[in-house]
């Protein structure tokens, strides 16, 4: 069985003192340049990893942060994990990346799992909204891409209602006045959200209409397209994955669009400006999301404040060719 290395070791081969390794490995105190070096060389040579564990009960932080997604196959969320990855990573934080398939149970076993590994914040991205669960434990959270009506935490979100709502007016602008909406899941903040844009818009300007309910996958566009017995001028997807099915099942019925039917999607992920045809979309600022969230995880810590005030993002129509004025 191997030796398990330790900073003794590290010290004897560097031939400096077990403190010294010590202040290198922690950056506790100032080290000379060429002891500093020693100590790293002999680190490498005898391929030493700290047991970060150990070293968290010392300190009492991690350096870690946990991220909860429902679905890191959307490469919106995978985005939004990259931003927040990228800042934290500067930093000299690891993310631990948490996918909870959309299942709420298993989002509250993710939560457990961070807490006991000893995450010094959680950045929280699913369906449900667990506050009770995070008070109670007093956990560091940002949430993104939704908001909960409690002061106690910090949200990163996008403005889904006016992104949603100036679709819709370019849309009625462009002589579409039939229109069928397929939202997410209405627990979802930014469903919601989209959704209720949607229902104030055909309020007011008295459109036709129906709604639809998917979730926010490929899979389920295709499965409420067949739902569609009569066309619309246009289809209104709550996300874009949604509109890529819409469109293969309008496609595989020789149906053309925009010729026949528009279609809209809604995040603008990176796939849908090379989409056949070109998707109209609302451009989220996935990315910045993820970056600020970390940003705020950060901040919270270092600084040992409680929470940051809401940040919302406002969002950019993107008109592509999957959609055309309506005679």
């Amino acid at each position: 069985m191997n030796k398990q290395i330790t900073i003794k070791d590290i010290a004897k081969e560097a031939g400096v003192s077990i403190s010294t390794v010590s202040r290198v490995i922690n950056s506790s105190l100032p080290v000379k340049k060429e002891t500093k070096e020693k100590v790293l060389k002999a680190i490498e040579k005898l391929n030493y990893y700290p047991d970060s564990l150990a070293r968290s009960l010392r300190v009492g932080y991690t350096k870690t942060i946990g991220i909860i997604i429902p679905n890191i196959a959307n490469p919106f969320f995978a985005t939004i994990v990259r931003g927040a990855e990228d800042f934290l990573r500067s930093k000299g934080f690891s993310l631990i990346i948490c996918n909870s398939d959309n299942n709420i149970s298993e989002e509250k076993k993710l939560f457990k799992t961070l807490i006991e590994k000893k995450v010094d914040g959680i950045l929280y991205s699913g369906i449900g909204d667990h506050v009770e669960s995070l008070i109670n434990r007093n956990v560091k959270t940002v949430f993104i891409d939704r908001i909960i009506k409690n002061n106690e935490f910090s949200y990163v979100c996008s403005n889904n209602y006016n992104g949603m709502h100036k679709l819709l007016e370019y849309l009625y602008n462009s002589n579409h006045r039939k229109f069928i909406f397929i939202s997410g899941k209405r627990e979802i903040f930014s469903a919601a959200e989209r959704l209720r844009a949607f229902q104030d818009f055909a309020n007011e300007y008295k459109i036709d209409y129906k709604i639809f309910e998917g979730e926010y996958t490929h899979e389920s566009g295709i499965s409420v397209a067949k739902k569609i017995k009569s066309l619309p001028d246009v289809v209104v997807c709550a996300n874009d994955l949604l509109a890529y099915g819409v469109i293969e099942h309008f496609k595989t019925n020789g149906l053309k669009v925009p010729k026949d039917v528009s279609v809209t999607g809604y995040d603008d992920i990176a796939f849908s400006k090379m989409f056949s045809p070109p998707l109209t979309t609302v451009k989220q600022p996935m990315y910045e999301m993820g970056k600020t969230a970390g940003e705020m995880i950060f901040t919270i810590l270092s600084k040992k404040i409680d929470h940051i005030p809401v940040k919302q993002f406002e969002n950019e129509i993107i008109i592509r060719e999957s959609t055309r004025g309506r005679n």
